[in-house]
């Protein structure tokens, strides 16, 4: 949609046609892709047991636009959000502009962040391609950081009819299982982290996840799987 075409004169924009969102409503297309991808990101912090007010997540897009205008301001994004049920845990978001992300841009980043000892995750969104020294420079960090394309965020893909329910089991509740059935954790089915629902709910690596099919699409049923 946003290829070298729409850069051109008017015939050749003409003849590309609009993108999708100019068929929603007359505002850039800019300010929509940014507002879903926000509203994802909010979402996703929620689902993941943050504190995030209903009043954000539920920001409509005329409202956003009056907020953010038309072309926002990506630094304004950056937000910080603490955990419910453990203060201790604090993720910060930062959205990052159109350019490629290189080392200099990691280290801009580093230098917005503030009592470093106490946050316990980054979450990046990104426009394009990180450089493999801007990944090796992210290693530095001494919490774990999370790297999303814009483009992905544009969908809550939990939000499907078909998607199933997914909980992380404790530790307790782990073993239990495993005991049931006699088996070893690597003898349950896997989740990859890089799946796109593993990232969604920031699952770690040896964690189990009960898996709810239900609803009138599909049969009733339950699974576990074990992220890999």
């Amino acid at each position: 949609m946003e290829g070298k075409g729409l850069e051109g004169d008017g015939s050749n924009r003409e003849a590309l046609g609009k993108c999708l969102s100019g068929f929603v409503d007359d505002g850039s297309t800019e300010s929509h892709r940014y507002y879903l991808s926000r509203r994802t990101v909010l979402e996703m912090l929620r689902d993941r047991g943050y504190a995030v007010p209903n009043s954000e997540i539920n920001l409509s897009l005329q409202e956003f636009r009056a907020i953010y205008g038309q072309s926002p301001d990506f630094d304004r994004f950056r937000l910080s959000v603490t955990h419910k049920t453990d203060s201790s845990k604090r993720m910060l978001v930062v959205f990052y502009g159109p350019g490629t992300v290189k080392v200099s841009g990691i280290r801009l980043i580093a230098g917005l962040i503030t009592n470093k000892e106490s946050l316990t995750g980054l979450i990046l969104v990104l426009q394009n391609h990180i450089t493999n020294q801007a990944l090796k420079a992210l290693d530095l960090f001494s919490f774990k950081v999370e790297i999303f394309q814009i483009t992905d965020l544009l969908v809550n893909i939990t939000k499907h009819v078909l998607k199933p329910k997914h909980q992380v089991l404790t530790e307790h509740e782990k073993q239990r299982l495993l005991q049931k059935y006699s088996i070893e954790e690597k003898q349950l089915p896997r989740l990859l982290k890089k799946d796109a629902i593993a990232r969604y709910y920031g699952f770690e690596k040896g964690q189990v996840v009960k898996v709810t099919y239900g609803g009138e699409i599909t049969e009733s049923h339950v699974t576990y799987r074990c992220v890999w």
